[in-house]
């Protein structure tokens, strides 16, 4: 049951992320145990850089331990406000309820590349595609995240890049 459950999971990833063009809702999995969270994270990381030739993300315990001390401080407000500090790369993402996974964060972010023009380095008028560009950035080599679970009851998800992407003037 459990690698049916993976299964599943992966198969959901791949299909969101081979159809960018279709719609961008992101359905919650089930909670998961910490330590596949941190697969789930990578996973869903590297899928999208593979599709682009990139290097794999290497996972970073001390962008990870940043990350669940933001994510504590957006606990009781579950805010879309990004930390503002740190001189990392970060990505923000908020699911109504407890069972938002990190695939679906990750595949919420990757979900953005239909709103991404390669010609202008550009979103497309009206559209958010940042967090994408953070995905792909091709100089961001580690990644680290965490998510936790709002008062509200809600889930809010954080990860964390270094070297930080989206630099304007730069191509990632």
């Amino acid at each position: 049951k459990p690698l049916s459950f993976l299964f599943l999971l992966a198969s959901l990833l791949v299909l969101s992320l081979l159809s960018p063009s279709q719609s961008t809702l992101v359905v919650p999995t089930s909670t998961v145990r910490a330590a596949d969270t941190v697969a789930q994270f990578l996973y869903g990381h590297n899928v999208v850089r593979a599709r682009h030739r990139l290097p794999p993300f290497r996972w970073s315990a001390k962008l990870a331990s940043y990350a669940k001390w933001y994510a504590n401080q957006r606990r009781r407000d579950c805010a879309l406000i990004h930390s503002g500090g740190a001189g990392y790369g970060e990505n923000i993402f908020w699911g109504q309820g407890s069972k938002w996974s990190a695939a679906d964060a990750v595949g919420a972010w990757a979900a953005q590349e239909a709103y991404y023009n390669y010609n202008t380095n550009s979103c497309l008028p009206g559209k958010d595609c940042w967090h994408y560009t953070q995905l792909v950035w091709r100089s961001s080599r580690q990644v680290g995240c965490a998510k936790v679970k709002c008062v509200s009851g809600d889930t809010f998800v954080v990860c964390e890049y270094n070297p930080h992407g989206n630099t304007i003037g730069q191509i990632g």
